[in-house]
Protein backbone atom coordinates (compact mmCIF):
# COMPACT_ATOMS: atom_id res chain seq x y z
CA UNK A 1 0.00 0.00 0.00
CA UNK A 2 0.96 3.89 -0.21
CA UNK A 3 3.32 4.40 2.72
CA UNK A 4 1.66 7.08 4.18
CA UNK A 5 -0.85 6.21 6.98
CA UNK A 6 -4.21 8.24 7.75
CA UNK A 7 -4.05 10.50 10.76
CA UNK A 8 -7.64 11.71 10.76
CA UNK A 9 -10.64 9.81 9.33
CA UNK A 10 -13.39 12.20 7.57
CA UNK A 11 -16.99 11.09 7.10
CA UNK A 12 -17.21 10.19 3.20
CA UNK A 13 -19.20 13.46 2.45
CA UNK A 14 -16.41 15.09 3.82
CA UNK A 15 -13.67 13.26 1.50
CA UNK A 16 -16.39 13.71 -1.39
CA UNK A 17 -16.78 17.31 -1.38
CA UNK A 18 -12.75 17.88 -0.13
CA UNK A 19 -12.26 15.58 -3.89
CA UNK A 20 -14.69 17.86 -6.17
CA UNK A 21 -12.75 21.27 -4.64
CA UNK A 22 -9.56 19.85 -5.48
CA UNK A 23 -10.27 18.58 -8.78
CA UNK A 24 -12.42 21.60 -9.72
CA UNK A 25 -9.62 24.00 -8.56
CA UNK A 26 -7.07 22.10 -10.67
CA UNK A 27 -9.38 22.00 -13.51
CA UNK A 28 -10.02 25.86 -13.47
CA UNK A 29 -6.64 26.52 -13.34
CA UNK A 30 -5.12 23.95 -16.35
CA UNK A 31 -8.36 24.57 -18.66
CA UNK A 32 -9.75 28.11 -17.76
CA UNK A 33 -7.00 30.00 -16.91
CA UNK A 34 -4.58 27.99 -18.61
CA UNK A 35 -1.73 27.73 -16.54
CA UNK A 36 1.48 25.29 -15.97
CA UNK A 37 0.66 22.47 -13.88
CA UNK A 38 2.62 23.13 -11.29
CA UNK A 39 0.54 26.14 -9.80
CA UNK A 40 -3.08 24.48 -9.40
CA UNK A 41 -1.03 21.23 -7.95
CA UNK A 42 1.19 23.69 -5.20
CA UNK A 43 -2.36 25.78 -4.35
CA UNK A 44 -3.86 22.12 -3.92
CA UNK A 45 -1.06 21.15 -1.91
CA UNK A 46 -1.17 24.44 0.30
CA UNK A 47 -4.85 24.00 0.58
CA UNK A 48 -4.98 20.31 1.76
CA UNK A 49 -2.00 21.51 4.50
CA UNK A 50 -4.70 24.27 6.10
CA UNK A 51 -7.52 21.51 5.85
CA UNK A 52 -4.94 18.52 8.10
CA UNK A 53 -3.64 21.54 10.45
CA UNK A 54 -7.87 22.73 10.48
CA UNK A 55 -8.14 18.54 11.64
CA UNK A 56 -5.71 18.50 14.15
CA UNK A 57 -3.17 16.84 12.01
CA UNK A 58 0.42 18.20 13.14
CA UNK A 59 2.68 19.97 10.35
CA UNK A 60 5.16 17.18 11.16
CA UNK A 61 3.18 14.54 9.91
CA UNK A 62 1.95 16.49 6.70
CA UNK A 63 5.77 17.13 6.21
CA UNK A 64 6.91 13.20 6.02
CA UNK A 65 3.45 12.07 4.23
CA UNK A 66 4.95 14.76 1.45
CA UNK A 67 8.39 13.64 2.01
CA UNK A 68 6.92 10.20 1.44
CA UNK A 69 4.84 10.64 -1.56
CA UNK A 70 7.75 12.15 -3.15
CA UNK A 71 10.04 9.44 -2.27
CA UNK A 72 7.47 6.59 -3.85
CA UNK A 73 8.39 8.69 -6.79
CA UNK A 74 12.48 8.61 -7.00
CA UNK A 75 12.70 5.76 -9.52
CA UNK A 76 10.64 7.43 -12.10
CA UNK A 77 12.31 10.80 -11.51
CA UNK A 78 16.12 9.21 -12.17
CA UNK A 79 14.00 7.22 -15.27
CA UNK A 80 13.09 10.74 -16.43
CA UNK A 81 16.50 11.94 -16.45
CA UNK A 82 17.55 9.07 -18.13
CA UNK A 83 15.39 9.68 -20.71
CA UNK A 84 16.56 13.28 -21.25
CA UNK A 85 19.77 11.75 -22.22
CA UNK A 86 18.40 8.91 -24.20
CA UNK A 87 16.84 11.48 -26.45
CA UNK A 88 20.12 13.63 -26.84
CA UNK A 89 22.35 11.05 -27.87
CA UNK A 90 19.63 9.40 -29.87
CA UNK A 91 19.85 12.40 -31.65
CA UNK A 92 23.44 13.02 -32.28
CA UNK A 93 23.82 9.26 -32.68
CA UNK A 94 21.30 9.82 -35.71
CA UNK A 95 18.90 7.05 -34.14
CA UNK A 96 16.20 9.81 -34.07
CA UNK A 97 17.15 11.37 -37.51
CA UNK A 98 17.39 7.45 -39.04
CA UNK A 99 13.77 7.00 -37.67
CA UNK A 100 12.10 10.23 -39.01
CA UNK A 101 13.74 9.50 -42.46
CA UNK A 102 13.21 5.83 -42.72
CA UNK A 103 9.66 6.64 -41.92
CA UNK A 104 9.29 9.30 -44.77
CA UNK A 105 10.55 6.68 -46.62
CA UNK A 106 7.25 4.37 -46.00
CA UNK A 107 4.58 6.10 -44.73
CA UNK A 108 2.72 7.88 -47.41
CA UNK A 109 -0.85 9.86 -46.70
CA UNK A 110 -2.76 6.84 -47.14
CA UNK A 111 -4.26 5.61 -43.59
CA UNK A 112 -1.55 7.88 -41.88
CA UNK A 113 -2.83 8.12 -38.38
CA UNK A 114 -3.85 4.27 -38.37
CA UNK A 115 -0.20 3.49 -39.51
CA UNK A 116 0.72 5.50 -36.50
CA UNK A 117 -1.07 3.50 -34.35
CA UNK A 118 -0.67 -0.13 -35.13
CA UNK A 119 3.44 0.55 -35.79
CA UNK A 120 3.10 2.32 -32.41
CA UNK A 121 1.42 -0.12 -30.53
CA UNK A 122 4.07 -2.78 -32.66
CA UNK A 123 6.92 -1.22 -31.07
CA UNK A 124 5.43 -0.58 -27.42
CA UNK A 125 4.34 -4.34 -26.94
CA UNK A 126 8.12 -5.09 -27.99
CA UNK A 127 9.54 -2.33 -25.59
CA UNK A 128 6.83 -2.51 -22.65
CA UNK A 129 7.43 1.11 -22.18
CA UNK A 130 4.62 3.40 -22.98
CA UNK A 131 6.67 6.64 -21.92
CA UNK A 132 10.14 5.05 -23.77
CA UNK A 133 7.78 4.56 -26.88
CA UNK A 134 6.54 7.97 -27.02
CA UNK A 135 10.52 9.06 -26.43
CA UNK A 136 11.71 7.24 -29.40
CA UNK A 137 8.71 6.24 -32.43
CA UNK A 138 6.69 8.94 -31.29
CA UNK A 139 9.14 11.97 -31.58
CA UNK A 140 9.75 10.14 -35.23
CA UNK A 141 6.10 10.07 -36.03
CA UNK A 142 5.21 13.79 -34.66
CA UNK A 143 7.70 15.25 -36.84
CA UNK A 144 6.47 13.12 -39.83
CA UNK A 145 3.48 14.54 -39.26
CA UNK A 146 4.82 18.26 -39.21
CA UNK A 147 6.36 17.97 -42.17
CA UNK A 148 3.12 16.25 -44.05
CA UNK A 149 0.98 19.31 -42.31
CA UNK A 150 -1.20 16.35 -40.61
CA UNK A 151 -2.79 17.16 -37.81
CA UNK A 152 -0.85 17.14 -34.43
CA UNK A 153 -3.23 16.58 -32.40
CA UNK A 154 -4.80 13.27 -34.11
CA UNK A 155 -1.55 12.57 -34.70
CA UNK A 156 -0.17 12.69 -30.88
CA UNK A 157 -3.74 10.74 -30.25
CA UNK A 158 -2.65 8.02 -32.35
CA UNK A 159 1.09 7.57 -30.43
CA UNK A 160 -0.10 7.77 -27.14
CA UNK A 161 -3.52 5.12 -27.77
CA UNK A 162 -0.53 2.97 -29.60
CA UNK A 163 2.09 3.27 -27.15
CA UNK A 164 -0.61 2.79 -24.06
CA UNK A 165 -1.23 -0.73 -26.38
CA UNK A 166 1.92 -1.31 -25.67
CA UNK A 167 2.56 -0.74 -21.96
CA UNK A 168 -1.20 -2.56 -21.13
CA UNK A 169 0.08 -5.78 -23.20
CA UNK A 170 3.38 -5.74 -23.10
CA UNK A 171 4.47 -8.95 -20.81
CA UNK A 172 7.96 -6.24 -20.42
CA UNK A 173 5.55 -3.59 -19.13
CA UNK A 174 5.62 -2.73 -15.22
CA UNK A 175 2.19 -1.94 -15.02
CA UNK A 176 0.94 -5.25 -16.43
CA UNK A 177 3.22 -7.31 -13.96
CA UNK A 178 1.96 -4.45 -11.53
CA UNK A 179 -1.50 -5.73 -11.50
CA UNK A 180 -0.80 -9.62 -12.35
CA UNK A 181 1.07 -9.34 -8.99
CA UNK A 182 -1.19 -6.94 -6.72
CA UNK A 183 -3.93 -9.36 -7.13
CA UNK A 184 -1.71 -12.51 -7.39
CA UNK A 185 -2.80 -13.71 -11.16
CA UNK A 186 -0.57 -15.40 -13.83
CA UNK A 187 1.21 -12.79 -16.15
CA UNK A 188 0.40 -14.28 -19.19
CA UNK A 189 -2.65 -15.37 -18.22
CA UNK A 190 -3.66 -11.96 -16.99
CA UNK A 191 -2.90 -10.66 -20.30
CA UNK A 192 -4.48 -13.00 -22.16
CA UNK A 193 -7.79 -11.95 -20.55
CA UNK A 194 -7.46 -8.79 -21.10
CA UNK A 195 -7.55 -9.14 -24.58
CA UNK A 196 -11.39 -9.86 -24.40
CA UNK A 197 -11.65 -5.81 -23.77
CA UNK A 198 -8.25 -5.08 -25.72
CA UNK A 199 -8.62 -6.35 -29.02
CA UNK A 200 -12.14 -4.89 -29.72
CA UNK A 201 -10.47 -1.60 -28.49
CA UNK A 202 -7.77 -1.54 -30.69
CA UNK A 203 -9.88 -2.58 -33.75
CA UNK A 204 -12.04 0.06 -33.28
CA UNK A 205 -9.42 3.03 -32.79
CA UNK A 206 -7.80 1.09 -36.12
CA UNK A 207 -10.28 1.83 -37.78
CA UNK A 208 -11.39 5.75 -36.18
CA UNK A 209 -7.35 6.87 -37.11
CA UNK A 210 -7.83 5.17 -40.54
CA UNK A 211 -11.18 6.77 -41.54
CA UNK A 212 -9.63 10.16 -40.49
CA UNK A 213 -7.13 9.75 -42.54
CA UNK A 214 -6.53 12.29 -45.30
CA UNK A 215 -6.23 11.04 -48.55
CA UNK A 216 -3.46 13.50 -49.06
CA UNK A 217 -1.23 15.18 -46.92
CA UNK A 218 1.88 15.73 -48.14
CA UNK A 219 3.83 17.33 -51.22
CA UNK A 220 6.32 15.42 -52.35
CA UNK A 221 8.39 18.57 -52.80
CA UNK A 222 7.65 19.24 -48.78
CA UNK A 223 8.64 16.13 -47.52
CA UNK A 224 11.87 15.54 -50.18
CA UNK A 225 13.19 19.40 -48.62
CA UNK A 226 12.74 17.65 -45.23
CA UNK A 227 14.23 14.17 -46.17
CA UNK A 228 16.80 15.95 -47.86
CA UNK A 229 17.59 18.57 -44.61
CA UNK A 230 17.85 14.99 -42.14
CA UNK A 231 20.33 13.80 -44.62
CA UNK A 232 22.47 16.53 -45.07
CA UNK A 233 22.64 16.72 -40.94
CA UNK A 234 25.26 14.45 -41.67
CA UNK A 235 23.99 12.29 -38.01
CA UNK A 236 22.43 9.59 -39.83
CA UNK A 237 25.00 6.37 -40.29
CA UNK A 238 24.06 2.69 -41.02
CA UNK A 239 25.84 2.23 -37.07
CA UNK A 240 22.39 4.79 -36.49
CA UNK A 241 20.48 1.11 -35.96
CA UNK A 242 22.90 0.00 -33.08
CA UNK A 243 21.16 1.96 -30.22
CA UNK A 244 17.26 1.10 -31.08
CA UNK A 245 18.45 -2.57 -31.68
CA UNK A 246 20.46 -2.75 -28.07
CA UNK A 247 17.33 -0.85 -26.27
CA UNK A 248 14.86 -3.49 -28.02
CA UNK A 249 17.36 -6.68 -27.13
CA UNK A 250 17.82 -5.23 -23.51
CA UNK A 251 14.00 -5.29 -23.14
CA UNK A 252 13.25 -8.37 -24.85
CA UNK A 253 15.63 -10.18 -21.81
CA UNK A 254 13.89 -8.11 -19.19
CA UNK A 255 17.12 -5.96 -17.93
CA UNK A 256 15.21 -3.42 -16.07
CA UNK A 257 14.15 0.07 -18.11
CA UNK A 258 16.66 2.04 -16.46
CA UNK A 259 19.32 0.16 -17.05
CA UNK A 260 18.38 -0.43 -20.69
CA UNK A 261 17.92 2.97 -21.82
CA UNK A 262 21.53 4.10 -19.82
CA UNK A 263 22.92 1.38 -21.70
CA UNK A 264 21.17 2.52 -25.33
CA UNK A 265 22.39 6.06 -24.16
CA UNK A 266 25.65 5.32 -23.54
CA UNK A 267 26.41 3.20 -26.73
CA UNK A 268 24.90 5.94 -28.67
CA UNK A 269 26.72 8.21 -26.60
CA UNK A 270 30.05 7.09 -27.91
CA UNK A 271 29.14 6.07 -31.26
CA UNK A 272 28.21 9.62 -31.87
CA UNK A 273 31.91 10.57 -30.73
CA UNK A 274 33.20 8.45 -33.61
CA UNK A 275 30.22 9.63 -36.53
CA UNK A 276 29.41 13.16 -35.88
CA UNK A 277 32.43 14.68 -35.18
CA UNK A 278 31.94 16.31 -31.66
CA UNK A 279 34.18 17.12 -29.28
CA UNK A 280 33.31 15.29 -25.54
CA UNK A 281 33.36 18.38 -24.40
CA UNK A 282 30.33 19.12 -26.58
CA UNK A 283 28.45 15.57 -25.88
CA UNK A 284 28.64 16.15 -22.24
CA UNK A 285 26.76 19.61 -22.98
CA UNK A 286 24.14 18.04 -24.96
CA UNK A 287 23.59 15.47 -22.63
CA UNK A 288 22.60 18.29 -20.11
CA UNK A 289 20.82 20.97 -22.22
CA UNK A 290 19.88 18.75 -25.17
CA UNK A 291 20.81 18.80 -28.94
CA UNK A 292 20.53 21.94 -31.18
CA UNK A 293 20.08 21.32 -35.26
CA UNK A 294 21.29 23.95 -37.36
CA UNK A 295 20.51 22.85 -40.71
CA UNK A 296 19.33 25.95 -42.29
CA UNK A 297 15.73 24.15 -42.62
CA UNK A 298 13.98 25.44 -39.65
CA UNK A 299 10.58 23.09 -39.55
CA UNK A 300 13.52 19.93 -39.45
CA UNK A 301 15.98 22.57 -36.99
CA UNK A 302 12.35 22.08 -34.68
CA UNK A 303 12.15 18.68 -34.78
CA UNK A 304 15.59 17.81 -33.85
CA UNK A 305 16.25 20.90 -31.05
CA UNK A 306 15.56 17.93 -28.10
CA UNK A 307 16.14 16.02 -25.40
CA UNK A 308 18.75 16.67 -22.13
CA UNK A 309 19.06 16.42 -18.44
CA UNK A 310 17.56 20.09 -18.74
CA UNK A 311 14.05 19.26 -20.98
CA UNK A 312 12.85 16.72 -17.94
CA UNK A 313 13.61 19.21 -14.97
CA UNK A 314 10.12 20.44 -15.93
CA UNK A 315 8.46 17.26 -15.41
CA UNK A 316 10.55 16.31 -12.47
CA UNK A 317 9.55 18.94 -10.07
CA UNK A 318 5.73 18.20 -11.35
CA UNK A 319 6.07 14.64 -10.92
CA UNK A 320 7.88 15.60 -6.97
CA UNK A 321 4.72 18.03 -6.05
CA UNK A 322 1.70 15.76 -7.70
CA UNK A 323 3.39 12.78 -5.43
CA UNK A 324 3.48 15.21 -2.56
CA UNK A 325 0.55 16.11 -2.88
CA UNK A 326 -0.74 12.32 -3.00
CA UNK A 327 0.81 11.70 0.46
CA UNK A 328 -1.27 14.58 1.72
CA UNK A 329 -4.22 13.29 0.80
CA UNK A 330 -3.59 9.84 2.13
CA UNK A 331 -2.54 11.20 5.32
CA UNK A 332 -5.42 13.66 6.12
CA UNK A 333 -7.82 10.36 5.01
CA UNK A 334 -9.14 11.82 1.87
CA UNK A 335 -8.70 8.81 -0.31
CA UNK A 336 -8.70 6.27 2.24
CA UNK A 337 -12.47 6.98 3.23
CA UNK A 338 -13.43 7.08 -0.62
CA UNK A 339 -12.06 3.84 -1.09
CA UNK A 340 -12.89 1.92 1.96
CA UNK A 341 -16.77 3.44 1.17
CA UNK A 342 -16.93 0.88 -1.59
CA UNK A 343 -16.16 -1.94 -0.30
CA UNK A 344 -19.00 -3.01 1.71
CA UNK A 345 -21.80 -1.88 -0.52
CA UNK A 346 -21.20 -3.41 -3.85
CA UNK A 347 -22.82 -6.92 -5.03
CA UNK A 348 -23.66 -6.56 -8.49
CA UNK A 349 -21.07 -8.06 -11.00
CA UNK A 350 -21.45 -4.88 -13.26
CA UNK A 351 -21.21 -2.48 -10.13
CA UNK A 352 -18.46 -3.64 -8.82
CA UNK A 353 -16.62 -3.36 -12.25
CA UNK A 354 -17.52 0.14 -12.54
CA UNK A 355 -16.61 0.92 -9.09
CA UNK A 356 -13.20 -0.41 -9.43
CA UNK A 357 -12.90 1.36 -13.05
CA UNK A 358 -14.08 4.73 -11.83
CA UNK A 359 -12.02 4.10 -8.66
CA UNK A 360 -9.18 3.68 -10.76
CA UNK A 361 -9.78 6.60 -12.79
CA UNK A 362 -10.90 8.87 -9.61
CA UNK A 363 -6.69 8.41 -8.07
CA UNK A 364 -5.23 9.15 -11.74
CA UNK A 365 -7.18 12.28 -11.66
CA UNK A 366 -6.66 13.15 -7.91
CA UNK A 367 -2.99 11.52 -7.20
CA UNK A 368 -1.89 11.58 -11.53
CA UNK A 369 -0.22 8.72 -10.97
CA UNK A 370 -0.27 5.21 -13.32
CA UNK A 371 1.00 3.23 -10.12
CA UNK A 372 -1.00 4.45 -7.47
CA UNK A 373 -4.30 3.83 -9.01
CA UNK A 374 -3.49 0.50 -10.44
CA UNK A 375 -1.69 -0.58 -6.83
CA UNK A 376 -4.38 1.16 -4.94
CA UNK A 377 -6.89 -0.13 -6.22
CA UNK A 378 -6.16 -3.58 -6.43
CA UNK A 379 -5.96 -3.60 -3.20
CA UNK A 380 -9.02 -2.02 -2.13
CA UNK A 381 -11.15 -4.20 -4.12
CA UNK A 382 -9.28 -7.75 -3.62
CA UNK A 383 -11.54 -8.03 -1.00
CA UNK A 384 -14.89 -7.65 -2.71
CA UNK A 385 -14.17 -9.35 -5.62
CA UNK A 386 -13.51 -12.79 -3.46
CA UNK A 387 -16.72 -12.03 -1.46
CA UNK A 388 -18.54 -11.74 -5.00
CA UNK A 389 -17.09 -15.05 -6.17
CA UNK A 390 -15.16 -13.31 -9.06
CA UNK A 391 -11.74 -14.20 -10.47
CA UNK A 392 -9.28 -11.82 -9.91
CA UNK A 393 -8.17 -11.57 -13.50
CA UNK A 394 -11.10 -9.62 -13.95
CA UNK A 395 -10.17 -7.28 -11.41
CA UNK A 396 -6.40 -7.40 -12.94
CA UNK A 397 -7.98 -6.56 -16.67
CA UNK A 398 -10.03 -3.46 -15.11
CA UNK A 399 -7.43 -2.07 -13.48
CA UNK A 400 -5.29 -2.09 -16.67
CA UNK A 401 -8.19 -0.87 -18.42
CA UNK A 402 -9.07 1.99 -16.47
CA UNK A 403 -5.96 2.56 -14.63
CA UNK A 404 -3.19 2.21 -17.06
CA UNK A 405 -4.47 3.76 -19.95
CA UNK A 406 -6.39 6.94 -18.27
CA UNK A 407 -2.93 8.38 -16.76
CA UNK A 408 -2.21 10.08 -19.91
CA UNK A 409 -4.86 12.22 -20.19
CA UNK A 410 -5.05 13.72 -16.79
CA UNK A 411 -2.90 16.92 -17.82
CA UNK A 412 -1.19 17.24 -14.41
CA UNK A 413 -0.50 13.16 -14.50
CA UNK A 414 3.15 12.00 -14.59
CA UNK A 415 2.25 10.26 -18.14
CA UNK A 416 0.79 13.28 -19.34
CA UNK A 417 2.98 16.07 -18.42
CA UNK A 418 5.97 13.82 -19.90
CA UNK A 419 4.25 13.34 -23.21
CA UNK A 420 3.22 17.11 -23.22
CA UNK A 421 6.36 17.71 -23.20
CA UNK A 422 8.29 15.77 -25.53
CA UNK A 423 5.53 15.65 -27.93
CA UNK A 424 4.84 19.30 -27.99
CA UNK A 425 1.25 18.91 -27.53
CA UNK A 426 -0.77 19.70 -24.69
CA UNK A 427 -2.83 16.86 -23.13
CA UNK A 428 -6.25 18.58 -23.69
CA UNK A 429 -5.31 18.99 -27.57
CA UNK A 430 -4.70 15.14 -28.20
CA UNK A 431 -7.10 13.69 -25.16
CA UNK A 432 -10.01 14.05 -27.32
CA UNK A 433 -8.32 11.60 -30.33
CA UNK A 434 -6.57 9.23 -28.01
CA UNK A 435 -9.36 6.50 -29.05
CA UNK A 436 -7.77 3.81 -27.58
CA UNK A 437 -7.62 5.25 -24.15
CA UNK A 438 -10.97 6.79 -23.92
CA UNK A 439 -12.50 3.57 -25.38
CA UNK A 440 -10.67 0.60 -22.96
CA UNK A 441 -12.41 2.04 -19.53
CA UNK A 442 -15.91 2.43 -21.66
CA UNK A 443 -15.96 -1.22 -22.89
CA UNK A 444 -14.96 -2.91 -19.47
CA UNK A 445 -17.50 -0.52 -17.48
CA UNK A 446 -20.18 -0.96 -20.59
CA UNK A 447 -19.58 -4.64 -21.43
CA UNK A 448 -17.14 -6.13 -18.46
CA UNK A 449 -20.18 -8.33 -16.63
CA UNK A 450 -21.31 -9.84 -20.27
CA UNK A 451 -17.62 -10.55 -21.14
CA UNK A 452 -17.33 -12.52 -17.89
CA UNK A 453 -20.67 -14.42 -18.96
CA UNK A 454 -19.55 -15.47 -21.80
CA UNK A 455 -15.87 -16.15 -20.64
CA UNK A 456 -17.94 -18.33 -17.82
Amino acid sequence: MFPVQPKYKPALVESILFFILTVSLISYFLIGLGTEPHIPILIALLLTVTYGLARGISFKDLEESMIAGARSGMAAVFLFLVIGILISSWMISGTIPLLINTGFTFIGGTWFYGIVFAVTAIIGVSLGSSLTTVATIGVAFIGMASAMDASMAITAGAIVSGAFFGDKMSPLSDTTNLASTIVQVDLFSHIKHMSLTTIPAFLISFVIFAILSPAETVSVENLDAYMTSLEATGLIHWTSWIPLVILVLATFFRIPAFISLAVSSVIATFLASITSGLSWGDIWAIWFNGYTAETGFEPVDSLLTKGGINSMLFTISLVILALGFGGLLFVTGIIPSILSSFQEKLQKVRSIIISTASTAIGINVLIGEQYLSVMLTGETFKGVYKQAGLSNKVLARSLEDAGTVINPLVPWSVCGVFIADVLGVPVVTYLPFAFFCLLSPLITMTFGGRVLKIRK
